[in-house]
């Protein structure tokens, strides 16, 4: 069959549809309003404005593109909470790509985040996240009307509580790095050394580092307790400078100790043990711009060994198998129909989409600003047609990108990089593009159908089963079926979708593999 008399709306006549559906005309709004630098925070904004005026800002951010790294993260949350006007220039991480030319002649060392301000002597580059955070909130005072970041100059109480903080971040970040990126060494009894020479069994045995690396969490957890509020400062209403700085790491930590200790610091035993840190995170995921440059567990132990190197599995041994293989999918979990939560990723605890999307579909937040108690169903179709809206608009790229999986794709030499699924320069497999573009299409399809349930949506995707192979001559489908996989383990979070809607994105593409199986 030709790959042009499949009967499957083309790219343009899903775009369409989506633009019809309360869904995409609120991400079609929201598209306009970011490009003038206003609307809700996004990974892949190039200027923030806020309230301020049309002005060009004077200061541009130069940050990763794929939204990997923590400093880039801290930084723009910072900016996000202070409402700091910026431009913003988004450029790729070495782990993943080669830098612009013309960002390297402003920042020769390639460093990120890197900041270039205008002045009349010129422009002025600086780097490191920790100065830039700190000349920003210089620079935009509580005076001229913005959200202090910082404890006042004259209040050594608060400094002094600051710099210990800051240095018990480090300590937290080393502990973690022991545990995560070097063989774990001997197990030692909970009992501690005592328990050793007493002849004291203790079968809860772990080894030093993980020791080493609660105990540190347990001081972080007293700090947040001795606050009155959430945050670490009881005198702010909203996070501070400090809490940007543990939280971009608290978060890699979240998943790496799943994956490779099998470490659920979110799992209810865990929320009883360190209440003040699980409280911490609360907080932070009902903040939309925190969730706007959110990775998910996938993401971050896919984005974690080609920046800090690889992870040695250990920790709680009886557990670890099965987490990761609930992050990767490999049990299954990437199949529909999903359950309405994550397991080990609690999504409704905040905003799970853009706020303009779940206002637009009347999903509203419970009162204490969860949206547990939201419509499983309501939400399953909110976040497909979010991804359907995703994909209809890059189909043709996405096309094109996930056809590297063919098995003429990919065959170019090229400059390797060190992220495992990092492939900028592959080249596709033309031959199998245009079956590769008919199955996506399908997919879409499916994703934006108007089914009500999970059960009335299950019973559409049957419908489109014979499109589907259809859609497919025999001998393309294990190109095809290797295509969509290729896409299906490179979709990001936050990057290309949040992970309420990517995990779906990620489930209808394994329905499309399963279904030309």
């Amino acid at each position: 069959m030709s790959a042009t008399t499949v009967s499957t709306p083309s790219w343009g006549e899903l775009e369409s549809l989506s633009g019809t559906q309360v869904v995409g005309l609120a991400l079609n709004d929201e598209v306009k309003k970011r490009k003038t630098g206003r609307g809700s925070a996004n990974v892949a904004s190039n200027l923030r404005l806020f309230a301020s005026s049309d002005e060009k800002p004077a200061i541009t951010l130069y940050r990763d593109k794929a939204g990997w790294c923590p400093y880039c993260q801290k930084t723009m949350l910072l900016i996000e909470e202070k409402e700091i006007p910026i431009n913003i220039g988004l450029v790729p991480m070495r782990s993943y790509g080669d830098k612009p030319a013309d960002f390297l002649r402003l920042v020769p060392s390639g460093l990120l985040p890197a900041i270039v301000v205008e002045t009349s002597a010129g422009k002025q580059v600086i780097t490191e996240s920790q100065v830039i955070m700190e000349l920003l909130d210089k620079w935009h005072p509580a005076s001229d009307g913005y959200k202090s970041m910082m404890p006042d100059e004259n209040n050594s109480k608060d400094l002094a509580k600051y710099d210990k903080l800051a240095r018990l971040e480090r300590e937290l970040f080393s502990w973690w790095c022991t545990l995560i990126f070097r063989p774990e060494g001997p197990r030692m009894s909970s009992a501690g050394l005592m328990g050793m020479i007493t002849g004291k069994k203790d079968e809860n045995k772990i080894s030093g580092a993980m020791q080493g690396f609660l105990d540190c969490l347990s001081t972080v957890d007293e700090q947040l307790a001795s606050s009155s509020g959430p945050w670490f400062f009881d005198n702010y209403s909203y996070p501070t400078m400090i809490d940007f700085v543990f939280v971009s790491h608290i978060e890699r930590m979240l998943a790496s100790c799943v994956y490779w200790k099998g470490l659920n610091l979110r799992s209810t035993e865990m929320r009883q043990k360190y209440p003040a840190l699980n409280a911490w995170l609360d907080a932070f995921e009902k903040k939309e711009h925190y969730l706007a440059f959110k990775s998910d567990y996938y993401t971050h132990i896919k984005d974690i060994p080609p920046q800090y190197g690889p992870g040695y599995d250990g920790g709680f041994g009886d557990k670890q198998p099965s987490y990761s293989k609930m992050i990767t999918g490999q049990d299954g979990s990437w199949s529909l129909p999903l359950p309405h939560d994550d397991p080990l990723q609690p999504l409704y605890r905040g905003p799970p989409l853009p706020l303009c999307v779940l206002e637009a579909a009347d999903i509203r937040p419970d009162n204490d600003g969860t949206y547990e108690n939201s419509n499983p169903d309501l939400m399953a179709k909110t976040c497909r047609h979010m991804a359907g809206w995703k994909v209809a608009g890059y189909g043709d790229n996405i096309s094109q990108f996930a056809a590297r999986g063919g098995s003429k794709g990919a065959q170019n030499l090229r400059k390797p990089f060190g992220a495992e699924l990092a492939d900028p320069y592959a080249n596709s497999d033309e031959n199998a593009k245009p079956y590769v573009d008919n199955a996506l299409r399908v997919v879409c399809q499916g994703l934006l159908g108007e089914s009500d349930n999970q059960i009335d949506h299950m019973a559409y995707l049957d419908t489109l089963e014979k499109q589907l192979h259809d859609a497919v001559p025999s001998k393309r489908t294990k190109d095809v079926v290797n295509s969509l996989a290729y896409l299906r383990d490179r979709v990001g979070v936050p990057r290309d979708l949040p992970l309420a809607s990517g995990r779906t994105l990620r489930a209808h593409l394994n329905w499309a593999i399963d279904t030309l199986k």
